[in-house]
């Protein structure tokens, strides 16, 4: 749940935008400069009326996204936080050892009835949790958090991307990249939800959908948005599953079954749908802090939480994600060592509004109120794509020590 409730957005905006002196800096980076026409950079930009019945169920907002500022504040504090970065080297044994797990469950399932509750008890207690990490691993891979060699990364997440049954790991990488680039930028960050999905999911009803079936959305949503190009990686990672999938189903009778497929492919759903570990999609970036209602007006320049860290025993099987404060302040630290990022700047952290349970964010998802597909914090223009394949991503000219950083 958040923390102490739901502190006042005031409080919340002032310790999101917590300088290293520990003072408050307005906007999390400070006043925007006024343009050459004396209006501010960031009011130009984003150029939305809060009267509009299209702009005013989101927290839009003309300040910059919080990460950059505080990681600057961080290293300034602690130039020592920079030892953290790069590859953990325990990643692909984790990795190598769920696969395994999957592989073996799916054989032992091969003559299991689908529909039966043994097959949908071992899926949604083991596969869920397995393939829950492996998307994860999926996306500790695609910060280059496994090896040194991008090549070598992205064939990890090839074969972490197996008992998972559908290719995926290819096209995960540039839109999270994006994601990261592009916090809350309308048409670029795919993690946001669409006005669509808030004007037929923000009920009850809509919601109760909007969780069981979030793989769904989260598998599709991207590819309405924009389309990244397929390279290399994608038929690599096509090949790869599609030979897997068929291997799995007719090629070794003795050991595998349509039945082991079945398996694989219900765990990936159960993954992402009603399931506790799932709780980490929403609980990242849905705004849980109570807004006051000047905060809503952009021209306020108000700071809206929008990114919460998770405190609890899940991390253990998550790589940590959890800690998503932390992980968008230094992309570059692996999951074993965000423990040691957290309490080495924990004067950043402690007072940011966080959650204790995976289980209770879904529940007041679901049944709050105050608490919706609304509720994200979104930016007109901004950040850049990376990796994409449209006409906006034809300024997306990052080098690959940009991606990286």
């Amino acid at each position: 749940m958040a923390r102490s409730g739901a502190a006042s957005t005031n409080s919340s905006s002032k310790r999101n935008g917590r300088a290293a002196n520990g003072k408050t800096n307005g906007n999390a980076n400070g006043n925007r400069s006024a343009d050459a026409n004396g209006a501010s950079a960031g009011e130009a930009q984003l150029d939305v009326d809060p009267t509009d019945p299209k702009y005013r169920d989101f927290f839009w907002t003309y300040t910059e996204e919080p990460h950059r500022t505080r990681r600057l504040a961080i290293i300034k504090a602690h130039p020592e936080v920079t030892k953290l970065c790069g590859p953990e080297p325990l990643t692909k044994y984790v990795v190598a050892g769920v696969v395994a797990l999957q592989l073996l469950l799916a054989h032992l399932l091969r003559d299991t009835p689908f529909w039966s509750w043994k097959f949908w008890a071992v899926a949604y207690v083991f596969g869920a949790t397995s393939n829950q990490n492996l998307f994860l691993a999926i996306h500790e891979i695609s910060h280059n958090l496994a090896f040194r060699s991008p090549t070598a990364n992205r064939l990890l997440a090839i074969f972490a991307n197996l008992p998972i049954g559908l290719p995926y790991s290819a096209s995960f990488r540039p839109y999270h990249l994006t994601h990261h680039k592009s916090l809350g930028v309308d048409g670029l960050d795919t993690d946001l939800p669409t006005a669509l999905e808030a004007f037929f999911l923000d009920s009850i009803l809509g919601k109760a959908f909007f969780c069981t079936f979030q793989i769904f959305f989260y598998a599709i949503r991207p590819m309405t948005i924009y389309r990244v190009p397929f390279t290399w990686v994608h038929w690599v990672n096509l090949a790869v599953q599609l030979a897997f999938d068929y291997v799995l189903v007719f090629r070794l009778p003795a050991y595998f079954s349509a039945q082991s497929l079945l398996y694989l492919l219900l765990s990936s759903f159960l993954a992402g749908s009603l399931h506790p570990t799932a709780g980490h999609f929403i609980a990242e970036h849905y705004v849980y802090e109570k807004v006051l209602p000047e905060a809503r007006d952009p021209r306020n320049n108000i700071p809206i939480p929008e990114t919460f860290s998770y405190y609890g025993p899940l991390n253990l099987v998550t790589y940590n994600v959890g800690l998503h404060n932390e992980h968008h302040d230094f992309p570059a630290v692996p999951w074993t060592r965000l423990p040691a990022l957290h309490e080495m700047a924990k004067e950043f952290y402690a007072d940011l509004p966080h959650h204790r349970s995976w289980t209770y964010v879904l529940w007041r998802f679901i049944f709050d109120d105050e608490v919706g597909i609304r509720c994200r914090v979104k930016r007109k223009q901004g950040g850049r794509v990376v990796g994409g394949g449209t006409a906006v991503a034809k300024v997306a000219d990052w080098k690959q020590e940009e991606v990286e950083a």
